[in-house]
């Protein structure tokens, strides 16, 4: 006599409309998140069994930062949700269906964690949190995502603001900056919000009321999803709609100033102009990778079209090299650019940029800043508001992402510099001072 099968039934809930959304999404790359009490875990561990359900075989890894998290947010909720329809097995942190599907969990604690995982195929990953992870991590756990079979090879990313993968994240589902290898097409960004999560706001309405009393910057990325502010950010004052501006033009009596950053991943260059009453403007960016000294001196050069008052580097260019006994600053000066040394100081460097752009009331109660950015300098002002402090020295700008560190570099060399050379009046004088450039246009 045949046994009969047993059926188990997995009641997975109803989806809010977002996370109907989420479950929909059928690109390549798709992101959901934003804002605190989304749902995200939730829709991850549903789409998951989902998927692991309608595809036999498919291979599908749940990643997270490090195990605890992993096992407290994910593989505990779902040995209770799969109780009877999928095997757990506490070895290879896996998850087996009768139809030869897997959902398999790992984590990405250190950098080199993830190589684990080179050289494997996998239909599908969820990288929850994922901007806790870096770009690295990104690119080696994408790399992954292949086989000849005819299930969907796709990306889920679930995210909020903040974290050392927030660059990275923002630049491709926010911003939607792209570079050559990566397809827009391929990219979607599902926002959501704790509002949204109809069954928290009902259970727990305090969370919300918890949210909406953090601080100003805090409840912006917590409870609005706002991808301009997160928490560990440094330069917390910066506002483009304060900060940025449109173009007009830089009043002649203005001191002209270069400034510098300079290797052979990257040069960046800003023209800064400081008017007699010390207000700044930066309206002028150079932001190219893989320039020899020669091509990064002539680029600054063509692109000048203003005598520099100083064009200012921090002091590793004047390191000699052994093989030619020369330094970059001496190759520079060879090109025609006569380098100014500025202050290597980060702290007191980075509270100098602190206090350039400080926002104050202007003798009309207009809101505004002693420093403004020309919109065409767009590098700067991505990459300013994204730092983050040091996990380590509070008071310091993470060296990570590296990308991010080039152009915030190169302004913290003229703050420095100025401050050091006497100037930082302005900050007594900035109430009256600011006019002199509100009449040149802006």
């Amino acid at each position: 006599m045949r046994d009969k099968k047993t059926v188990t039934t997995v009641r997975l809930g109803t989806p809010n409309a977002r996370q109907r959304e989420f479950f929909l999404a059928d690109k390549r790359f798709v992101a959901y998140g934003g804002a605190r009490g989304g749902g995200k875990s939730w829709a991850v561990q549903r789409k998951a069994i989902l998927m692991a359900a309608y595809y036999g075989g498919i291979q599908i890894l749940i990643v997270r930062r490090t195990l605890p998290e992993l096992r407290e947010n994910h593989i505990l909720p779902m040995m209770a949700l799969l109780n009877g329809a999928a095997r757990y097995r506490e070895a290879d942190r896996t998850f087996v269906f009768e139809n030869g599907s897997r959902i398999r969990f790992g984590y990405c604690d250190a950098q080199t964690d993830v190589l684990q995982y080179q050289g494997q195929s996998i239909d599908v990953i969820f990288i929850d949190e994922a901007t806790q992870l870096t770009q690295f991590q990104f690119n080696a756990l994408k790399a992954c995502l292949r086989g000849a079979n005819d299930w969907p090879k796709r990306m889920y990313l679930t995210c909020n603001p903040g974290g050392v993968g927030h660059a990275w994240v923002k630049r491709l589902f926010v911003d939607r900056q792209f570079e050559a290898d990566e397809d827009a097409r391929e990219h979607v960004f599902i926002p959501a919000r704790v509002y949204d999560n109809e069954a928290l706001m009902q259970r727990d309405p305090g969370y919300v009321k918890m949210l909406a009393s953090l601080p100003q910057a805090q409840r912006r990325a917590w409870l609005e999803g706002d991808w301009n502010v997160f928490e560990g950010q440094y330069f917390t004052e910066f506002r483009p709609d304060i900060h940025v501006c449109r173009p007009f033009e830089v009043p002649r009596d203005a001191r002209i100033y270069r400034t510098i950053d300079y290797g052979l991943d990257m040069l960046a260059c800003y023209w800064i102009a400081v008017d007699r009453r010390e207000r700044a403007i930066v309206f002028r960016e150079l932001y190219r990778p893989g320039m020899t000294i020669y091509e990064a001196a002539r680029a600054i050069l063509n692109a000048s079209a203003e005598k520099a008052d100083a064009t200012l580097a921090p002091p590793d260019l004047w390191n000699r090299r052994q093989e030619s006994g020369k330094s970059v600053a001496d190759w520079f000066a060879r090109y025609g650019i006569a380098l100014t040394k500025t202050s290597n100081a980060r702290v007191s460097g980075w509270m100098a940029v602190h206090e350039w752009l400080r926002v104050f009331a202007d003798e009309d109660g207009q809101t505004t800043a002693r420093m403004r950015i020309f919109e065409t300098c767009p590098n700067l002002i991505r990459t300013l508001p994204q730092l983050r402090h040091d996990d380590v020295q509070v008071n310091d700008v993470a060296g990570t992402p590296h990308e991010l560190t080039h152009g915030p570099d190169a302004l913290r060399g003229f703050c420095v510099h100025w401050l050091a050379r006497g100037g930082g009046n302005g900050a007594a004088a900035g109430r009256e001072n600011y006019a002199d450039f509100l009449s040149y246009g802006v």
